[in-house]
């Protein structure tokens, strides 16, 4: 049976890179074919990260992901993850309903509560972020029922406000990005899915996949049905030392962590990496999302072939 007949896969949109210029820069033609390419090819989502402040090319989730809403019909839309601490609740609850509009109930918002720099980029106070998190996501949900909120929390205070629109699909699903035990067990019961973040390695994802099973069955909730998902730095080619050489070169400038070639990115011919894919899949995965990190779109092509045929 092929991988695509098991799973869904999502793909990444080019929307970070090293690159400024030359084959491998990231810009709107690039945006644009790799949109309407993946929906033809039955891809599931298509997903971005966010990083404001950042030292590689990067453009902004919202923006890009209502662009590529523009361009195609029925692809899902998501964002793994936004830093929710750093956010005002009432302006992200805006956004992500516009965007669920805009597509047609096409969302999926992946939020976590990000690393001690975040904070100081952007002058909050790292102080309770679990707490001011919790009731972020608590705002966000009650602004887009469409029903008048009253709020009044440890960090935000509403009376009777209403949100100037609502999403259409009801719920518009949050999904979380977390690698901590605290956390996966929190996205047990917060989550309408989760997402093992990229830098994190494949023992990690083997690691949590029981943890959050255990989380959910302990909340009441189906480990079936709950998308368990994994992002997967990747490059598929003929000559493997090619590959390598791309995805080492990404985790170096990007991530500063070479040895993330191997321990947390997938590289290779397509029958390696379909079966690395494969693995990944055993460990209890129902989703992967599939993030290219050169030659976008001819990579594109290259995975659809492999989960198609491995």
């Amino acid at each position: 049976m092929a991988l695509k007949d098991l799973i869904p896969f999502g793909m990444s949109l080019p929307h970070r890179s090293p690159d400024a210029i030359g084959p491998d820069a990231i810009g709107m033609d690039a945006v644009q074919r790799v949109a309407i390419r993946a929906e033809a090819l039955g891809f599931r989502d298509l997903w971005v990260t966010e990083n404001t402040l950042d030292h590689v090319t990067s453009f902004d989730p919202v923006v890009i992901l209502t662009y590529a809403a523009a361009l195609t019909s029925r692809i899902g839309l998501g964002a793994s993850v936004l830093v929710l601490p750093v956010h005002d609740p009432r302006m992200v609850a805006h956004q992500w309903a516009t965007l669920d509009q805009v597509s047609n109930g096409r969302a999926i918002m992946g939020v976590g509560i990000g690393r001690p720099v975040h904070y100081a980029e952007f002058q909050v106070s790292a102080e309770a972020r679990v707490a001011r998190f919790r009731e972020q996501i608590e705002m966000i949900r009650a602004l887009w029922s469409g029903d008048p909120v009253t709020h009044h929390g440890r960090f935000y205070h509403v009376d009777n406000v209403k949100l100037g629109i609502r999403p259409v699909q009801a719920p518009l699903p949050i999904w979380m990005g977390v690698g901590h035990p605290d956390a996966i067990r929190r996205s047990a019961v917060l989550a309408d899915g989760w997402m093992g973040a990229g830098g994190s390695t494949t023992d990690d994802f083997r690691r949590a996949v029981p943890m959050l099973r255990d989380a959910l069955e302990k909340a009441g909730r189906d480990p079936a049905t709950f998308p368990i998902s994994k992002r997967i730095f990747i490059a598929v080619d003929e000559n493997p030392a090619v590959a390598r050489a791309e995805l080492q070169r990404w985790y170096g400038e990007v991530y500063h962590n070479p040895a993330g070639t191997d321990t947390s990115g997938i590289h290779g011919t397509p029958e390696q990496v379909g079966a690395r894919l494969a693995e990944i899949i055993a460990m209890g995965a129902n989703h992967l999302l599939l993030n290219p990190v050169a030659r976008h779109v001819e990579q594109l092509d290259a995975l659809a072939e492999v989960i198609a045929l491995a």
